[in-house]
């Protein structure tokens, strides 16, 4: 596949608010919560918090996420409203740089809006797919757009793990002032790469301009005609209720595994760099999860990477070692952006033209609902059985149920 410029600018964007997903969601966000800004908390307490505020800011994009695709489709906004979310996200990521130790309630609030600003801006990203390529290429635009964000993810998180392992060669005072740091290069990063999308991505016909007043009435309406026209998209809506549930597992595991680690008693400097190593991974495996989808289906591929979600979780219960955890990480990274990559790309072509900002407006919307109750779960299991590890198998049904429900698509 020859990748033309507006392709490229447009997986772009991954590699630029990857960053904000490795380093602050993944990595460094959870591990300073726990050890810098809610040190005087008991461990379960801040990963319920901790899981309390993704899903707090799930919940939010969820309501938000099929109005927003609505007006981006009837107005051509998609491009403007993308990046004035991301805009959002990266003010309120900078904003991490100046929280102080023991702010745990300041931090959790800048975390909630970044993840809101993040997130809402993937509904515009997600649809955009469909203004850059077309159905026979889906899968490997899908897939070049997460394997770029892996590898740009991977280089800044690179960066930013030296930064903290040897603070004094990068003229900073200490580790914890090193993470400060890394927040805000972050937002740098996301910033600089979201360039090219604005200039080269063009968004193809719509249904025309109109006052904002006139939009939002729009959109509530259009709404309402969408979740009829589901009713007879059969393939549409079950395809979404088995995104719902296995999308939670994937992005519960992303968002909770070095709190996991930290709260089962593994050492910080590992569980990054296991993170590291799950990018790095990440980068080559999801191209061939999409040139494999392209080729013998995407429902397939997904199914493998339910499958060895599955035997991670079960494995992780009973980890004692940084070693299990690299291997994890390393087995995670084979299949992490596949099964993301192939149900963008799954998902895109059953869209009907003319409505794709809207339909993944829903497909969004249910994505991040997910992540509500999957964090939520997870803190509540850890929470009542006084056992993090309790809370790993509570994600297991969610895979099952996804896959259950994905053969009927």
């Amino acid at each position: 596949m020859r990748v033309e410029r507006s392709v490229f600018s447009w997986a772009l964007y991954d590699w630029a608010n990857s960053a904000f997903a490795v380093t602050v969601m993944a990595g460094f966000f959870p591990l300073f919560f726990k050890q810098y800004w809610a040190s005087s908390l008991e461990a379960t307490d801040s990963t319920f918090y901790l899981g309390l505020a993704n899903a707090g800011a799930s919940l939010v994009v969820a309501v938000l996420a099929p109005f927003l695709g609505a007006i981006a489709d009837r107005g051509g906004l998609k491009k403007r409203l993308l990046l004035g979310f991301a805009a959002m996200g990266i003010a309120t990521t900078s904003g991490l740089y100046l929280v102080d130790q023991g702010a745990w309630g300041l931090a959790i609030a800048c975390y909630t809006v970044a993840i809101i600003g993040f997130s809402s801006a993937n509904v515009f990203y997600d649809a955009l797919i469909l203004d850059v390529g077309h159905v026979g290429v889906l899968g490997r635009i899908s897939a070049l757009g997460f394997s770029l964000g892996y590898l740009g993810g991977g280089l800044l998180f690179t960066v930013n793990v030296a930064m903290t392992l040897w603070p004094e060669a990068f003229g900073i005072a200490d580790k914890a002032m090193a993470v400060r740091w890394s927040f805000l290069s972050v937002a740098v990063w996301w910033a600089l790469f979201s360039v090219p999308l604005w200039l080269f991505v063009r968004e193809g016909p719509n249904a025309g301009d109109g006052s904002l007043r006139e939009l939002v009435a729009a959109a509530i309406h259009r709404v309402g005609q969408t979740l009829t026209h589901l009713r007879g998209l059969r393939p549409v809506w079950v395809f979404l209720l088995a995104y719902w549930l296995y999308i939670d597992g994937v992005d519960t595991v992303i968002r909770m595994a070095v709190d996991y680690g930290l709260a089962i008693g593994l050492k910080s400097d590992d569980l990054i760099i296991a993170l590291l190593i799950t990018q790095f991974v990440g980068f080559p495996a999801a191209l061939v999860f999409g040139w494999v989808g392209d080729r013998v289906g995407a429902r397939k591929g997904i199914y493998v990477g339910i499958a060895v979600y599955v035997c991670v979780c079960l494995l992780a219960y009973g980890m004692h070692s940084e070693r299990e955890f690299y291997f994890l990480a390393v087995t995670i990274g084979l299949v992490q952006g596949g099964v993301q990559a192939l149900s963008r790309s799954f998902f895109a072509s059953l869209v009907p033209a003319g409505h794709s900002a809207e339909f993944f407006g829903f497909y969004n919307m249910l994505g991040k609902s997910a992540v509500i109750l999957g964090p939520v779960v997870l803190g509540l299991a850890t929470m009542l059985s006084g056992d993090n590890r309790m809370g790993i198998l509570a994600i297991i049904p969610f895979f099952v149920g996804g896959a259950w429900l994905l053969r009927r698509v």
